[in-house]
């Protein structure tokens, strides 16, 4: 198993936004030549630093384009005459020390005032009371109810995100035609549309590699908890050990060791391939039908937004239907803050229904505001629709003592390289009693 700090660090390049520097400004009055005194006028400067992942850009360019992120800076700037300094995390930089490792050390030690986080490190701050509370913002009363559960700990929501990345299975419709398959919704009726491909001579009807194949564990695990309409209370046993992940995870696990057994997937192949390099040739040269892929995946010049056949993108086979699993990175001010009220001001601008507008037309993803919506491409009407009914399951969620996604992905790894389902429960169980002991 590679070192899990690697795998954090790849998690948090691939899954958070990119972001550019704005050149921080002053004024000082000239002297005046038929003056025998200079006269010196100032201006004051109202700075907010934000921690972000990426190298900056020149901050003297002009003319450029800025990125979504850069425009939605650009509104709060522009709002409140504040001046945003980027301050970035490089690999180069901080040597060994991944992104995440970074981030605590600074919020713990109130280095900045914003703070670009994955969902672990928001759930770690907010545990510790190092975040501030961000509910009384005004952009809060548009959020999607997803983005308050998944970003509140200990009652208090801490982090806000842009953006709600959501993954799908993209689907080679061509191929599904040819052989009159539907598009599935159960487990047993996605396993029954591999063994036809199979057995009409496709090799490896689903295309992996080692990040995303907890997203079928994702959607099966928890379809009830998160649309049952007993999601808090099941939190709270699974966070006070009444209730164990294990038996939520044991369904998808199993589900992925009868996809290996059956060859339906190659399960070295996937333990060495990175998201897309690993599969995506094959994917869009026909040899494999299905793929897992986050939904920017299908838009126009990205990964398989310009097919050869018709693409659908629908969720993951669950009890409950196709269901969509999302994760989120978020926002986030520390609680000791230098310019903490500046800080909270930019962020409810940068959040407000104006700027995330203008952030999803440039990214065409999913807000985390309930007022903006994404016109999506085609493909995608089926993953949207979805979550546009409510529909979904969480991937990561702050409010979990036992952080999901990259614990997930890593045990997932270890059944491709040959641990038993029974291995992979134990180690859920060996995660959950490390952080009921840590919360002690």
């Amino acid at each position: 198993m590679i070192r899990r700090k690697k795998m954090i660090r790849d998690i948090a390049l691939i899954c958070l936004a990119a972001m550019s520097v704005l050149g921080l400004t002053s004024c000082a009055g000239r002297p005046d030549p038929n003056q025998n005194v200079i006269i010196t006028e100032e201006k004051e400067v109202r700075l907010v630093n934000l921690f972000s992942p990426m190298e900056k850009t020149d901050p003297d360019a002009e003319n450029v384009a800025r990125s979504a992120a850069d425009t939605t800076i650009a509104i709060a700037e522009e709002k409140l005459g504040v001046t945003v300094a980027y301050r970035t995390y490089t690999a180069e930089d901080y040597q060994d020390k991944t992104y995440d490792d970074v981030s605590l050390d600074r919020a713990r030690s109130n280095m900045d005032d914003l703070y670009l986080l994955n969902p672990d490190t928001i759930r770690k701050l907010g545990s510790e009371g190092v975040l501030m509370d961000l509910s009384g913002l005004d952009c809060v009363k548009n959020l999607r109810d997803v983005v308050k559960t998944a970003n509140t700990v200990d009652g208090k929501l801490v982090a806000i995100p842009q953006e709600v990345v959501v993954y799908g299975l993209f689907i080679n419709m061509d191929i599904f035609n040819e052989y009159n398959l539907e598009l599935p919704e159960t487990p047993e009726e996605f396993l029954e549309c591999c063994r036809v491909l199979k057995e009409n001579g496709i090799e490896t009807p689903v295309g992996a590699n080692r990040w995303w194949l907890e997203t079928f564990v994702f959607a099966q695990a928890y379809a009830d908890l998160y649309n049952g309409g007993n999601t808090e209370e099941e939190i709270a046993a699974l966070n006070s050990g009444a209730a164990r992940y294990s038996d939520y995870m044991r369904p998808g696990f199993e589900f992925l060791q009868e996809m290996i057994d059956c060859g339906y997937i190659d399960a070295e192949k996937a333990y060495i391939s990175e998201a897309i390099e690993g599969e995506g040739t094959d994917f869009l040269t026909g040899k494999i039908p299905v793929v897992m892929a986050y939904w920017g995946a299908a838009n126009t010049e990205t990964a398989y937004g310009n097919t050869d056949f018709e693409l659908q993108v629908i969720g993951f086979p669950s009890s409950r239907g196709q269901m969509p699993v999302m994760s989120m990175t978020g926002f986030a001010v520390g609680a000791e803050a230098e310019h903490a009220e500046d800080a909270m001001m930019t962020l409810d601008a940068i959040l407000s229904d104006e700027a995330l507008q203008a952030y999803t037309e440039i990214n065409k993803v999913i807000s985390p505001s309930r007022n903006v919506e994404v016109e999506c491409v085609p493909a995608l009407k089926p993953l949207n629709d979805r979550v546009g009914e409510g529909v979904f399951v969480l991937g990561c969620n702050a409010g979990m003592k036992v952080e999901q996604w990259g614990n997930t992905c890593l045990i997932v790894r270890e059944l491709l390289n040959g641990a038993t389902v029974d291995d992979c429960m134990a180690a859920f169980d060996r995660l959950q009693e490390e952080a009921l002991d840590s919360y002690k």
